[in-house]
Order: C-alpha cells, then sequence, then structure tokens
C-alpha cells in the first residue's frame, strides 16, 4: 500500500472518530439529535469510501469512491460550519476538525486528479 493512501486511510479514520466524540460531548437536544446523526453519517463515509477506493475494481470505480469521499468530506465541513453558527459546538472544540476536514478535502482532491491523470 502506498504511504499516501495509508495516510489518507489512517486520517480518515481518525476524523471520523473525532467526529463522532464531538457529537457524544454535545448537549442534548432535538438539534443535535439530528445534526449529530448527519454529520456522524458524512464523516464515517468519507472513510468509508477511502477504504472502498482500495477495493475498486478498476480505475474508474477508484476515482468514483475518492470523488464521493470528497463529497461527503465536503458536506462534513459544512455540518460543521453549522455546528459551530448554531452555538452547538464552540469554535474551540471544532475548529481542528473543521481544519482537518479541510485539509481531507484537499488531498482527495489531490488523489483524484492524479488518478484521472494517470488513467
Amino acid at each position: 500500500m502506498k504511504k499516501s493512501y495509508r495516510d489518507i486511510a489512517e486520517r480518515t479514520f481518525n476524523f471520523a472518530i473525532c467526529v463522532i466524540k464531538l457529537v457524544k460531548s454535545l448537549p442534548p437536544c432535538a438539534a443535535t439529535f439530528e445534526m449529530g446523526k448527519q454529520i456522524i453519517g458524512s464523516a464515517t463515509s468519507i472513510d468509508s469510501n477511502v477504504i472502498q477506493a482500495r477495493s475498486g475494481v478498476s480505475k474508474k470505480d477508484f476515482i468514483n469512491h475518492i470523488k464521493i469521499a470528497r463529497k461527503e468530506a465536503k458536506e462534513t465541513k459544512r455540518w460543521i460550519q453549522m455546528m459551530i453558527a448554531s452555538e452547538l459546538a464552540t469554535l474551540d472544540k471544532a475548529q481542528s476538525l473543521l481544519d482537518e476536514c479541510e485539509e481531507i478535502i484537499s488531498i482527495l482532491v489531490t488523489i483524484a486528479k492524479n488518478a484521472e491523470k494517470s488513467s
């Protein structure tokens, strides 16, 4: 397994765990429940699609899963922004997640571009 792939797989796994921990730390209310389901779904989907990309049956399948992971990362970023804006999560708690999400998006964009160039 290439180092860059192992790194993104490890990062997306750790990111998903951090998102789950953030949601668990939020005060219980209807908004937390609904937004928590959404953000946990999108954050764990990033990692799931990165792992599925590795098992892709073709280069096209690999690229497709990486692009889905990127889409899910963008959705997760938006959920984090909404949690901050609605004051469900403090900037202190969420800023590092927001930063990591932006880095993951950049990495996934690069992986997709490089894979498309080599196909």
